[in-house]
Parts: C-alpha cells; sequence; structure tokens
C-alpha cells in the first residue's frame, strides 16, 4: 500500500511535508476501501474518484458506512471507474496507472484534457518504447476508452445520517495482530508507543496470513473433474495460495458448502479425501498454476472474477486452516508429496507471478521445521520481511524457519557466523550428552542419545531423534545437573540447517568475496542465489548475472561482458557442492538439488534461474514457470550437479542434467524486452552482441559436456 502525495500550483512549491487537505483524492484498489481510512483529509466539495467493478447500486453494500457518510458530509464529487476491466479489455493485465492518470487529468482540471491527453500520449511513447510497439498501442488505446468510462455517482443524502457502526475487535486474532500489526498495516504505526514491542525487535512468525490484502481481480478455481493430483500448481504457486489438502470423512462433513474433494492415489491415502484449495483474498491472479497445470482432460484449475469466489472459498480456507496437516502421507523429497508439507513461506508481497518464491518456499517445505536463514538486503529480503508482515511460519508443531537480515554486502559472512555459533552450541550439548552416558540415566534415554551422537550431523534423523528424546528428558532431566543442562539447550538436538539467501546482486557482485571466503572455508552451510540477471530490488540495474546483449541500467546499450560463470568458479575448490537449477524446466531436479545441497556436509551453492518483472516477459510474469522452461530448452541455462561425494566412488562428480538445446536462442530472447528493445533500438549492436552471447553459450555447453563425459580414476 502506497500513499503519494502530489501538489499542482502556479508558483514553486516550497511545502515539504505531506498534504493535510487534499483536492482530489484516488483509491487504485477496491479492497483498500475496508482497510484504511482513504478519504482523510478530503477537501468539502473535494473529488474522490474509486477503481472498483461495481455498479451503482452494489455501492450501497460494498462501501463502509463511515466512507459513505464522509462522502455525503463534505459533498464530495464521487466517481467510479472499473480501471481493471480497461486495462484487461485492451490486453494490459494488472497495469492500470495510465487509466488512473487519465480519469485524474480529466477531473482535476490541471490542463486542458486534450492537452493532458496528447502529453500523456508522448509519455507513454517515451516510457514504453523499449516495452514494444504493442504495448505502446494498448497505452495509447486505454487512455482513449478511460476518459469516456468514469461515471460520476449521485449518491443520496440519508448517508449523511448513516449510524456508524463501530468495528468489533475479532478477539480470536492473536494480541500482536490486534495491537501491533493491525495498526501498522492501516497506515498509523506511528502513534504506537516503544512499549508495545518486544525489546530486541523481536516479530512472531506468521504474521502474513492476517493480512488478507484481496489484489487480485480474478482468482484460480478447482475443477475437481479434470484433476490428475500432481499438486504441480502448489509446488509452482509463488504466495502459497494453493494448496493440496487431505481430509477424513468427517472433517469432509463438517466442511462449509462448496468444498469438493476426490478420492486420493496412493496406499497411504486410504479412507482420506483429496482437495485443492485457494485463498482468494491471498492469491494475487499471476495464473502460474492455471498455465502449470498438465490435466490431459482440460485444465483442472479455471480463472473466476473475485468477486464470484472469495466469499465461499475464503470460507473453505479458513476450515481447512484448522484441519491438521498429513505430512506422513508420502516422502515430502518429492514433487507431489513435498506439497502436503505446509509451506513456511507464505502470502508475501513479491509480485504475482516472481520467480523467486518458488525456490524459498520449497526449501521451508523440505527444511523449514529446522531452518536458520541469513538473507541479503534485496527483493527477498523485502518480500520475506517487511514489518509487520512476517511471511516465514509455523507448522503444527509451531517449529519454522528463524530469519534475520543484516547488510547486502556482509550476507555470507553474516550466515556464517550464525552458523559457527550454533556448531559451537551443539558441540557443547554433544560433550553434555556423553558425559550424560555415564551417569544414571534409564536404559530408553541412554540408546536415544547414543544413536543420537552417531547421527550429529544428520539433520532429517536429529529431528526425529528429538521427537522421542524430549519427552523422556522432560521425566529425567531433575536426576542430575547436566541432564538439566541438556534441557535448557535441548532446541540443540536437532541440526539446524543453515542457509543463506540472496540474490545475484549480492553473490555475483557486491557480496562476492564474502561469499567466496566462506565457500573456501569448507563449513556446512548452504547457499542459495536466486538469479534473476540483474539487481531487481534497487531498479533493475545491470549485474555480472546479466547476459551479454541483455539491457538494464548501467547497460544501456546492451550488457558488453559475458555473464559470469558463478558455478565453475566454485567447483574449481573440488569440495563444494554446487548446482545449477531451474523450476520450470525440471521441478524434481531442482527439489533433487536442494535435498542433496542440504545433506551434503560441507559447503553447497545452488543458482536457481528466477523470471523477474525487469526481464519484460511479453504476457507478464504469467509465463514466469515457462521461461524457466524455454531457458533451458533453448541452451541460455544450463542444469547440473557438482557433488563432491561422487569422487569417493570413483565416479564423475559432475552431471550435466539438462539435453541439448532443442529451441533457438533468438526466439527465447525475443519474447523479453530486455534484448528485444535493444534489436528494434539498434540493431547492428544487437545482432553483434546476440552473436556473441550464443557463441558464448555454446562453448559453455561444449566445456560442460566434456566435464560430464570425463571418468574419475
Amino acid at each position: 500500500f502506497t500513499i503519494s502525495h502530489l501538489r499542482f500550483g502556479d508558483n514553486p512549491i516550497q511545502s515539504t511535508y505531506q498534504l493535510i487537505e487534499a483536492d482530489y483524492i484516488a483509491c487504485h484498489h477496491p479492497a483498500y476501501v475496508d482497510k484504511y481510512d482513504v478519504l482523510k483529509g478530503i477537501k468539502k466539495g473535494g473529488i474522490f474518484v474509486l477503481n472498483c467493478p461495481y455498479t451503482e447500486a452494489m455501492l450501497e453494500d460494498k462501501l463502509p458506512s463511515e466512507m459513505k457518510r464522509k462522502i455525503a458530509l463534505n459533498e464530495v464529487k464521487f466517481y467510479i471507474i472499473d480501471a481493471h476491466g480497461l486495462a484487461k479489455k485492451v490486453g494490459l493485465g494488472q497495469r492500470i496507472n495510465m487509466v488512473m492518470q487519465t480519469a485524474f487529468f480529466k477531473l482535476a482540471k490541471v490542463l486542458p484534457i486534450d492537452q493532458a491527453i496528447t502529453l500523456l500520449k508522448n509519455a507513454i511513447e517515451k516510457t514504453y518504447a523499449r516495452k514494444g510497439a504493442d504495448v505502446v498501442d494498448m497505452n495509447k488505446k486505454v487512455v482513449d476508452m478511460a476518459a469516456n468510462e468514469l461515471k460520476e455517482i449521485k449518491y443520496p443524502s440519508s448517508w449523511k445520517d448513516i449510524p456508524l457502526v463501530k468495528k468489533e475487535i475479532d478477539t480470536s486474532r492473536p494480541e500482536f495482530i490486534r495491537d501491533i500489526a493491525d495498526v501498522m498495516e492501516a497506515q498509523e504505526g506511528d502513534r504506537l508507543p516503544v512499549s508495545k514491542f518486544k525489546p530486541g525487535g523481536i516479530f512472531p512468525m506468521g504474521t502474513a496470513a492476517y493480512e488478507k490484502r484481496g489484489l487480485a481481480s480474478e482468482a484460480s478455481t478447482w475443477i475437481e473433474s479434470n484433476c490428475i493430483q500432481c499438486n504441480q500448481c502448489s509446488f509452482v504457486c509463488p504466495h502459497a495460495a494453493i494448496r493440496p489438502f487431505l481430509l477424513t470423512d468427517e472433517e469432509v462433513k463438517k466442511a462449509p458448502e462448496g468444498l469438493k474433494v476426490i478420492k486420493p492415489f496412493g496406499a497411504k491415502m486410504e479412507g482420506l479425501n483429496y482437495c485443492i484449495a485457494i485463498t482468494p483474498l491471498d492469491c494475487t491472479g499471476c495464473k502460474n498454476c492455471v498455465i502449470v497445470c498438465p490435466a490431459t482432460k482440460g485444465k483442472a484449475l479455471a480463472m473466476k472474477p473475485i468477486e464470484e469466489v472469495k466469499e465461499k472459498d475464503a470460507k473453505i480456507w479458513d476450515y481447512l486452516m484448522t484441519i491438521p496437516t498429513r505430512s506422513g502421507a508420502m516422502n515430502k523429497f518429492t514433487l507431489k508429496g513435498s506439497q502436503f508439507e505446509k509451506p513456511l513461506l507464505e502470502f508475501s508481497g513479491a509480485c504475482a507471478g516472481c520467480g523467486e518464491t518458488p525456490y524459498v518456499k520449497l526449501a521451508t517445505q523440505l527444511f523449514g521445521d529446522r531452518m536458520i536463514i541469513a538473507n541479503a538486503t534485496g527483493c527477498s529480503s523485502i518480500w520475506g520481511g517487511s514489518a509487520p508482515s512476517m511471511v516465514y511460519t509455523t507448522n503444527d508443531k509451531g517449529y519454522g524457519p528463524a530469519w534475520a537480515n543484516s547488510l547486502f554486502e556482509d550476507n555470507a559472512e553474516f550466515g556464517f557466523g550464525i552458523y559457527l555459533g550454533q556448531r559451537y552450541r551443539r558441540e557443547r550439548v554433544q560433550s553434555l550428552i556423553q558425559k550424560a552416558l555415564k551417569e544414571n540415566v534409564s536404559n530408553e534415554l541412554k540408546e536415544l542419545f547414543t544413536n543420537w551422537i552417531e547421527n550429529f550431523d544428520n539433520g532429517e534423523m536429529s529431528a526425529d531423534l528429538y521427537e522421542k528424546i524430549n519427552p523422556i528428558l522432560e521425566k529425567e532431566k531433575d536426576k542430575t545437573q547436566n541432564l538439566k543442562n541438556i534441557y535448557i539447550a535441548k532446541d540443540l538436538i536437532v541440526k539446524p540447517a543453515i542457509w543463506i539467501v540472496g540474490g545475484d546482486g549480492w553473490a555475483y557482485d557486491i557480496g562476492y568475496g564474502g561469499l567466496d571466503h566462506v565457500l573456501a572455508l569448507g563449513e556446512d552451510v548452504n547457499i542459495l542465489v536466486v538469479d534473476t540477471e540483474l539487481y531487481s530490488n534497487t531498479g533493475m540495474q545491470s549485474s555480472k548475472a546479466t547476459p551479454m546483449g541483455s539491457l538494464a541500467k548501467f547497460a544501456a546499450s546492451g550488457k558488453r561482458t559475458q555473464k559470469k560463470d558463478l558455478g565453475l568458479m566454485a567447483m574449481v575448490y573440488g569440495n563444494v557442492y554446487v548446482a545449477s537449477i531451474s523450476m520450470g524446466s525440471d521441478k524434481n531436479g531442482a527439489l533433487k538439488a536442494m535435498r542433496e545441497a542440504e545433506s551434503f556436509k560441507g559447503p553447497s551453492l545452488v543458482i536457481a534461474y528466477a523470471p523477474c518483472i525487469g526481464h519484460g516477459l511479453k504476457g507478464g510474469l504469467a509465463g514466469s514457470q515457462n521461461e524457466e522452461d524455454e531457458a533451458v530448452k533453448s541452451g541460455y541455462w544450463f542444469t547440473y550437479r557438482f557433488d563432491p561425494r561422487l569422487k569417493e566412488q570413483n565416479k564423475n562428480p559432475f552431471i550435466l542434467d539438462c539435453k541439448e538445446p532443442v529451441m533457438d536462442i533468438d526466439s527465447f530472447i525475443s519474447k523479453q524486452m530486455r534484448y528485444e528493445y535493444l534489436k528494434k533500438k539498434h540493431p547492428d549492436i544487437a545482432d553483434a552482441l546476440f552473436k556473441n552471447l550464443k557463441e558464448g553459450l555454446k562453448e559453455k555447453l561444449k566445456l560442460y559436456q566434456s566435464m560430464a563425459q570425463k571418468k574419475e580414476s
């Protein structure tokens, strides 16, 4: 939620503070009217424009009483426009900026409307030329349409006398949400006293689940008769807004009206029912789930207007949140099985269709109950930890990732410091347990302690043993001071999965020195690089991950050097696990690489191809999974794994997972404006750079193929 303050006048404006009174207010999303005091400060007789899909008759029910009263008492000139409907009609998807700007110039009259439209169209040509002629034409078309689509609402005078309904406090919401998060979300955080906050700036997990932003104009719905139960829709969802559930017959009977279930496949699922559910108020409408659905009889998912589905589907989702997670129904290290694990990253503020979040979400489903994340500043820290919205959450047992962010440039060192602290503390517990084996403890506990020492570095096994040790330790802790000390530090029985996460701006550029240093130390840390091939968060600047010929800030006429091969540089050490993955190309391969990386007793580096809005995909990020697939098919991105453990078996440690390209690189990059605009603007430069790009990629493939064919002696 962003509030923009704008002043116009005949004289120079000296004011350096926000507006106190406004002649014109526009609300760009209907979901905001229930969450914020949108009309705060509107002048008597001021103009209010609401973007919404409602008819005049629907406004009576859709607008809150306080807003209707304020409109009438201030004699506000009230207009509505269906900006999202117009944008969709011309092919602009969710992009409504030109619609709302046209509405402003039509009503505010700071310029004659004809002059304003001419200037808007000139700005469109200048701003969007690099996105292609079709984008320019669509924006011009929507400007012409918008001027005639504004509708003035003649509201009844009775709105003045509408009684104000006091908002009831939902006591079922946690205290932190009621007292802090809700206040901050309402943009009133400046009235919170310091005493409300926990010392040290600690925020609880899972607060994003209470936001229910309702930003999508349409959300996906499940067509159960077509579903093949592959769970791919859930696997790729950037916001964890669509998930599979397993219910008992009794739970189905108690469910709200409208819940649809089918019989699940699998021996362990006998007596259960399967369903796919969507949370419409958390869905961003990106369509990734619909596009990726491989159902053969027709898609098992379809997009529907949010107004048609939100009430029914939200009730179903709320109910499903109360049933237990049945994660044991399948092996979680399979594509389908992983999705029965609760994603411990949910409902982030990332872009609709984001290419980064599916990778991190998957990691939380595999290791999240014992995960510690050191997050580099960048997109992943913004969608990952914007107060008060905490997107990392906990499972049914209360376990979940611990998350922290230091700076942009020191994340590898920061994560390594967390690892060292955990290691030294666990080694202390190990020595206490070794001492306990010689003390007066039960044979059962002694056997579990012995088993734990043997599996000290096994993450999954240590977590399982903790569940068995904890209840016995609870009973016996008072036998000796040593057992009491073990009990106090019992959380360290579980080996944490340390993941150092960041983008290519951090890993390839600003933080590379630290990353290289941590890899060279040979310690057991995992590094995940979500590679968007540019500085996404700071404004699409070129990084050393930006390929030759790609447009970005600081490379306005095309990047002149080849992409840095971070994976190959890490492989030179010989003792680093390295993987290059692309989820849309090989979902099982991405999962396998993450599992291998975490189980490797040494440094691991996983580099994941992540499409971004900065790529300028034609059709937007609805096609992010397709871009990941075509990147590999065209030989633009290579998937591989380098596992030093294979050398111990006299096997080649390098496995090239991708096949020979079956698609031309030109057809792949032509779908992205970061390449296409250069071709249109400077065709000679583009031809030369694209030729070098393709030659460089062919040479890299030959190198990888020769590495894969090498035999170990």
